[in-house]
């Protein structure tokens, strides 16, 4: 209990005032008593029903209640507040709870007495412990209770949130059912010394929601909440001053949320609603390419110092940068994927506050030395650089990327960007981190937790927060932070103009949730909100770990949940047969593209090289390419037929989609190691730059020539390198930022940061010294034009563009399989000799040699007939034809056609 009494109180003032407390029977009040436990294992579910953890046959049950707080342990015993006799349910929980609550589906049911409304809300805003008293005596066990499910039933809500810019003026809202009492703070302007006013905001007592109207002369001011609320992890009421979660402005380092209609003419590029769309048809005819904001420019001397780094640098059609996105989407490329871009808690926002290391000291260390790495590590939480996988505002565009972080230049200039793109004849996808926020509680970066404490994170069976996706999991099972979500998605498609969206962590959603929100996008008309839905496309990280994982919680968004969706799902299975394995593999574990099959390397471990290993990851690499099917059928490299889900990929299937475009193919990201690093690390030191290009080359064939969607990280076309980081997340700009002019391709920059690497340093530190190892320009520049050609090779014929699992089952075939089939060569063929598809061929045949020297295949002669090379194809990868007789150069990718 805290004292509101003056300290010039005499003490024994202050006794008689807490005994009068006591002998009163305020609840709350208590003169002696230890703390309850600070955890919370039980769960309120709907007003009548709650559940206690674990069976306790005879126990008595009680729910203790303090409104403002208070309660305490004296002997085992609750003290203060009031008691309420809870009964057991028999049976346990009702069907519809058990299905929606999993994880609770063993807990003991108990029932509350009704109460109305009233009462109930007094109770949601105050303080909550259950006590269980043993049938045969002894100390009752007492816990905290979690409010979620209560909150969702009690409390629905599907109205605006936010500001909305009425004609009479902002209309402020905001969801806080257990608030004591919530006051709008009203600012001038960004001024962080400026004093507020204070408004008191109304409750809706049905929703939760809490209202005021300002005036219409508060448009571009700032604004903050004030939540008195009570939190379990104090104990008591708080009082948070906090931005709002529904922002769409702010002012610098998120310390005040701006008042804006998103709407303003003011606030739109000329010829924003002008822009030309790219033509879009179909998922599987796009193309990702995955960047950085601030790598993309803040190297490039043709950009303006001012805008390197910003959205801004977008809008320089002439830069290096630009030139070298329309030369990709001149080949085939069709969207930018840009790593987070909307408000994160990592980054200063305004520039002369970011640290920078000494870059004398950066360019004067060895390519080995670990100098480098150590002084990014002095700096590294200061500097202008961070993936951005931190979110504080999930709908206002972040500030260090715009050369006013203080109100309307990050709107502007985003939408500058997204325009210059669109210009550009490409499409725009956004990295979105709805599965967890930067902080919770009352820390610095937390929003959410500080309006409705214990509401929108995921919390564990002791109520602490889960942390399994690195920071404070959010818990989109709730249904305002579905909410959230959803409407967060939908600001960015309508206001924005983005077309599509990546979902970091997309398997700690549930697939409900990512349906839902399929369902509203699918719902965005051009005439309504200025873009089609159905163009919109959705993708992300179906992984499966955690709590939530097996469907612990909910049925997860993940591999193997979202087959006959649309949503797509990155594929580890080709990945890691190409690679060599990833998080189950030693770095220098060899895979399909890099020596497997016939060139071991020094650095490779023993382990992992049989020809099971390889003929298996072949098979992962096969199902890959025919999109990850789960029901294609094909012949495995035991010789028997198998559909892609009897594949076994580590104990799952190998196959799980329904249709080509819920397939992300890929073979490298902004995590773990570039594609060029890795190989890297898995080829023998001998190999030659002129074969790594090659390795490089056939690598990307593998993600681009294959069914589903290509994904590619920027510079996988020009060997970029991160010096082997493996996860360069805050590395800093001279391990990230990429150079144009490809004079310099981050290798050698020094051993990469050790807290992520330095157990690998002894294997790096030769390598990096090893200057046969460092690329020049005419090597990037060399991979440049295969990876063009290989978009070109694509974009070439629908058939490598096939969009559903009867025409890949129809058209795609592989050859060289079975127990004589020769290690290191897939031989896939694409056949349409009735012209179903379209396009100038018939016919194309694959050869995908992973061999350090070339092959011969002799392929079937019904597909053999009139096969050329692919003119795109370059002619030192090009094989060579005698009549059903196929050749491939080492290290390469075939490509052959035939016209109808």
């Amino acid at each position: 209990m805290r004292s509101r009494h003056p300290v010039a109180f005499a003490a024994s003032a202050v006794l008689l005032v807490l005994a009068w407390f006591l002998l009163a029977g305020i609840p709350g009040a208590s003169a002696r008593g230890e703390p309850p436990p600070a955890h919370a294992r039980a769960h309120w579910l709907t007003p009548d029903l709650l559940v206690w953890p674990h069976q306790e046959p005879g126990a008595n049950f009680t729910l203790h209640a303090a409104s403002e707080g208070g309660l305490s342990l004296d002997g085992g015993e609750v003290t203060g507040g009031e008691a309420r006799e809870l009964t057991v349910v028999d049976g346990g929980l009702p069907h519809e709870l058990r299905r929606r609550y999993p994880h609770l589906r063993d807990a003991l049911t108990l029932r509350l007495p009704p109460a109305d409304d009233r009462r109930l809300d007094t109770l949601l805003r105050g303080q909550l412990l259950i006590s269980a008293r043993p049938q045969g005596g002894g100390p009752a066990s007492v816990t905290g209770l979690q409010l979620p499910g209560v909150l969702d039933h009690r409390f629905p809500y599907d109205g605006p949130l936010g500001v909305v810019m009425a004609s009479t003026g902002p209309v402020f809202r905001l969801w806080a059912p257990t608030a004591k009492a919530v006051r709008l703070l009203h600012y001038a302007d960004a001024d962080p010394n400026a004093a507020a006013t204070a408004h008191a905001m109304t409750r809706d007592p049905a929703s939760g929601t809490w209202t005021f109207r300002g005036p219409p002369s508060w448009e571009g001011s700032y604004y903050r909440y004030e939540v008195s609320v009570f939190t379990r992890e104090t104990g008591r009421v708080e009082t948070n001053r906090v931005t709002d979660p529904y922002a769409h402005g702010l002012s610098a380092d998120s310390a005040r949320s701006w008042i804006v209609d998103l709407e303003d003419p003011a606030l739109f590029p000329a010829g924003w609603a002008r822009r030309e769309r790219p033509a879009f048809s179909s998922p599987v005819d796009a193309v990702l390419y995955e960047l950085h904001v601030r790598d993309f420019s803040i190297r490039d001397d043709t950009v303006p110092l001012a805008h390197r780094g910003t959205f801004r640098a977008f809008r320089h059609r002439d830069s290096l940068g630009m030139q070298h996105l329309a030369r990709l989407q001149a080949a085939g490329l069709s969207h930018v994927h840009l790593l987070p871009v909307f408000d994160i808690a990592t980054v200063p926002e305004r520039r002369e506050e970011q640290a920078i290391p000494d870059p004398a000291r950066l360019a004067a260390a060895q390519p080995e030395s670990d100098e480098q790495q150590a002084l990014i590590s002095e700096i590294r939480d200061r500097d202008g650089f961070n993936w951005g996988y931190d979110p504080w505002h999930y709908t206002v565009p972040e500030g260090s990327y715009a050369t006013d972080p203080d109100g309307p230049a990050r709107i502007l200039e985003f939408r500058e960007m997204v325009q210059a793109l669109n210009d550009t004849g490409l499409r725009v996808v956004m990295d979105v981190v709805y599965n967890h926020t930067h902080a919770a509680g009352r820390s610095r970066g937390s929003v959410l937790d500080q309006i409705v404490p214990g509401y929108y994170h995921r919390l564990d069976a002791d109520g602490r927060v889960e942390t399994s996706t690195c920071c404070a999991n959010t818990a989109s099972e709730h249904a305002m932070m579905e909410k959230l979500l959803i409407d967060s998605v939908l600001t960015w498609a309508r206001a924005y103009g983005i077309e599509g969206f990546r979902f970091d962590l997309m398997g700690h959603h549930g697939r409900d949730t990512m349906l839902k929100l399929r369902q509203a996008l699918d719902g965005l008309t051009p005439e309504a909100d200025g873009v089609r839905g159905n163009d919109i496309i959705l993708y992300g990280e179906g992984w499966n770990f955690g709590e939530v994982a097996n469907d612990a919680r909910f049925v997860q968004a993940r591999q193997g949940r979202l087959a006959g969706s649309g949503i797509g799902t990155f594929s580890d299975r080709l990945r890691d047969g190409a690679r060599g394995g990833l998080y189950n593999a030693h770095p220098s574990t060899q895979g399909f593209i890099n020596g497997l099959a016939d060139d071991p390397s020094e650095f490779t471990r023993a382990t992992g090289r049989d020809p099971a290993t390889l003929a298996l990851w072949t098979d992962w690499i096969r199902v890959g390419l025919a999109g990850d099917l789960a029901d294609y059928r094909f012949t495995a490299s035991d010789g028997s037929l198998r559909s892609g889900a009897e594949i076994d990929y580590n104990g799952s299937p190998a196959g799980y989609t329904a249709a080509p475009a819920e397939n992300i193919s890929y073979v490298a990201a902004h995590d773990n190691e570039t594609l060029f690093d890795a190989n890297q690390l898995k080829l023998p030191v001998a190999t030659t730059m002129a074969d790594r290009v090659r390795v490089q080359t056939l690598a990307n064939a593998l993600a681009v020539l294959g069914q589903g969607v290509p994904f590619v990280h920027a510079g996988q076309e020009f060997l970029r390198s991160k010096s082997m980081d493996r996860d360069s997340f805050n590395s800093g700009d001279w391990f990230n930022a990429i150079d144009w002019r490809f004079e310099d391709g981050n290798w050698g920059r020094g051993l990469p940061v050790e807290d992520k690497n330095g157990e690998h340093w002894p294997a790096m530190r030769p390598l990096l010294a090893d200057p046969a190892l460092a690329p020049d320009v005419e090597h990037r520049r060399q991979a440049l034009a295969d990876f063009e050609a290989l978009l070109n090779i694509r974009r070439s014929t629908p058939l490598f563009r096939l969009r559903d699992l009867d025409s890949v089952q129809r058209h795609l075939a592989f050859h060289n399989t079975g127990p004589d089939a020769v290690p290191g060569l897939i031989v896939m063929s694409l056949h349409d000799p009735e012209n179903r598809l379209g396009g100038p061929f018939g016919t194309v045949v694959v050869l995908f040699n992973a061999r350090v020297s070339g092959v011969r295949f002799t392929l079937e002669e019904s597909l053999a007939p009139s096969l050329r090379p692919h003119p795109a194809q370059p002619d030192r990868m090009a094989g060579t034809v005698a009549g059903n007789v196929l050749t491939a150069p080492p290290r390469s990718v075939a490509v052959f056609v035939a016209e109808r």
